[in-house]
């Protein structure tokens, strides 16, 4: 079985424009080789935002050499990006945009939302990509709740959500560029259960609500990440109350990351180009 590295806190919360107020519960500012191909987790609330007329969000901005996963638990988020895709996900919905080369994109609490008002919580998650793919053409994959596979745990402990990657062989919708599993798992109390984690993968569980002991020794809370080793093939979660886990699990990708900002690179020399080229308008 995977032992645990550690148990980390999520910061003090901030604001993204003025519609997510998140904490930071990792980045590859500290965690690069222990958490690749994850690059950085922002969740966003639960947050309860009165009825407005003023759309709250994040104008445009850029994007390059990486991958965006908004996952919504609550609330409605609108969205658009210079591929000219846009929409709106709710509630179970999965955006996962490729900005790769470089997109520019922006996001708001959707129209209906604002003007209802209502409990908002989101996880974004940025995925790196392999230095060989980094400059390919954008894409974008809209995952809606009804095409995600819900697959019961056994014993009556809950379900997994398979955004990505493969549960006891139900594939998630996710393409992705490296080997992953991108889990929403649901835990009822009392119950306990044994997760694969392939060998020599990274595996990071973040719990966002209630509380889990993982290995039938390591307690975490609510905004708590647990960090497994890479060696083992799996683990054992129970919960000590009804409880939200988010599992991350990937083949690391061994390559070096430099970043600025909004840019996830591999030399200096490619982020002073991400820089020129968004500059010069050629996202």
């Amino acid at each position: 079985m995977k032992k645990v590295v550690g148990v980390y806190n999520a910061p003090n919360q901030h604001w993204v424009g003025d519609g997510f107020p998140v904490r930071s519960l990792f980045s590859y500012r500290g965690h690069e080789k222990t958490l690749s191909p994850f690059l950085l987790l922002d969740y966003a609330g639960p947050t309860d935002f009165a009825p407005s007329h003023q759309l709250r969000g994040v104008g445009q901005h850029p994007h390059r050499g990486f991958e965006t996963v908004t996952i919504v638990y609550k609330g409605e988020i609108a969205h658009r990006d210079s591929t000219g895709q846009s929409g709106v996900i709710r509630s179970g919905d999965v955006q996962w945009m490729t900005a790769a080369a470089g997109i520019l994109h922006e996001e708001f609490h959707s129209e209906a939302f604002t003007r209802t008002g209502g409990t908002f919580e989101l996880v974004q998650l940025w995925v790196n990509l392999p230095a060989k793919d980094k400059m390919s053409a954008p894409g974008y994959q809209t995952l809606l709740n009804d095409v995600i596979p819900k697959v019961p745990l056994p014993e009556g402990a809950g379900s997994v959500r398979v955004i990505a990657g493969d549960y006891s062989g139900h594939a998630g919708p996710a393409r992705t560029f490296s080997p992953m599993n991108v889990w929403d798992i649901r835990l009822s109390a009392g119950s306990a259960v044994g997760l694969p984690a392939a060998e020599g993968w990274n595996t990071a569980i973040v719990v966002l609500h209630g509380a889990v002991q993982v290995d039938r020794q390591t307690s975490a809370r609510e905004v708590q990440m647990v960090l497994l080793e890479r060696e083992g093939d799996s683990f054992m979660l129970e919960a000590k109350s009804d409880a939200v886990v988010l599992l991350l699990s990937g083949e690391p990708i061994d390559e070096p990351i430099v970043g600025h900002g909004p840019f996830v690179m591999n030399t200096r020399e490619e982020i002073a180009q991400a820089l020129n080229d968004f500059n010069r308008g050629r996202f």
